[in-house]
């Protein structure tokens, strides 16, 4: 299999707690717990979870924007964690994000077309100044949306148009990868349907790698190549989407499985009932051992001093003691309680 286009080993990021007139550290938050992630040209790692997980950090993480504790980020068989100058600038290039909240990424005061074209600036030798404006409306035009719209504001645009700025914008310096942090969560689900399969076109079109980051299992479903799950800061299962999706053995992964409501309940007499109980543990204190295991209905001794390690368990890695195929007998312990 060829070498992955990025290659994520064991990363850690971690915040100090500081306290006292003196501000002096007291503890770590840690938001990012050893997670180690592969994507290759042309995926999409959709990476779902809870909020607070640390789904969001690690993106950041990735980009730069917060700094590793540990471990290590290469890209196209470059280190990124030791990356500067010339080097910095065109992994910056190679690699751009879409956020959340389109309002809140794009300058109010910015014109489209001075949106989009800015990185031109920033990398010169992309687009010829003479071509601009012909790229720019190429761009615009890519993304569904009318050139004429480049003279216009981004409170002038839905939710979902500026959405398409924000994109054209990340297309406009070539890059080779796209996360995509909640990309959608904040749209209508019509238009948020328009945007998957504009961001599937453009994949198809340009061979451009994803990685997805959501909270709608929906939506990673539906876009997804492969899945990772993430809990409290770890991966917890990982595998191809029918494997994640159709076979989950994490109890998490089944829990969360569980809780999506389904249209036609009578059509999944045999699906998996798993209660996810409690809070998100604070990644300041987390548990010892198994870290979903204060949550978790299969939870023993072992688990509060063994952490499990993700190991393929059946046909796609997974990180529980007790991992086991959904079915009947998970669904019938799972409702009397007896596997706590």
């Amino acid at each position: 299999m060829a070498e992955p286009l990025l290659d994520v080993r064991d990363l850690h990021t971690s915040f100090p707690i500081r306290s006292g007139l003196l501000r002096r550290t007291t503890g770590e938050v840690q938001a990012v717990a050893g997670v180690s992630i592969a994507l290759h040209e042309g995926e999409t790692l959709g990476l779902v979870g809870e909020s607070g997980c640390g789904k969001s950090t690690l993106a950041r993480t990735l980009v730069g924007l917060n700094r590793a504790s540990a471990g290590s980020v290469t890209f196209g068989g470059r280190d990124v964690l030791r990356l500067a100058g010339a080097e910095r600038r065109a992994f910056r290039r190679d690699v751009q994000m879409v956020f959340q909240d389109p309002f809140a990424s794009l300058n109010p005061r910015m014109t489209v077309g001075e949106l989009v074209t800015e990185a031109w600036e920033v990398h010169p030798g992309l687009v010829a100044r003479g071509d601009r404006e012909a790229e720019l409306h190429r761009l615009l035009r890519q993304v569904g949306l009318d050139p004429a719209a480049a003279t216009r504001y981004p409170h002038q645009f839905s939710g979902g148009q500026r959405q398409r700025i924000s994109i054209a914008r990340a297309l406009a310096v070539r890059p080779r990868l796209l996360i995509c942090d909640e990309a959608v969560s904040a749209l209508d689900v019509s238009i948020q349907g328009q945007i998957l399969n504009l961001l599937t076109q453009l994949q198809r079109d340009l061979g451009i790698a994803y990685l997805f980051i959501s909270h709608d299992l929906a939506v990673i479903r539906h876009i997804s190549d492969r899945v990772a799950v993430m809990y409290l800061g770890r991966i917890v299962e990982t595998g191809t989407r029918a494997e994640v999706f159709d076979r989950p053995r994490h109890p998490y992964t089944q829990a969360l499985l569980s809780a999506a409501p389904v249209v036609r309940p009578w059509e999944h007499e045999g699906r998996v009932v798993l209660p996810l109980e409690g809070d998100l543990p604070s990644p300041a204190d987390p548990p010892t051992g198994c870290r979903f295991r204060t949550r978790c209905p299969r939870a023993e001794e072992r688990c509060s001093v063994e952490e499990p390690t993700l190991v393929v368990r059946g046909d796609h890695p997974s990180a529980c003691h007790f991992a086991v195929d959904p079915g009947p007998k998970v669904l019938a312990e799972a409702r009397v309680g007896r596997l706590r």
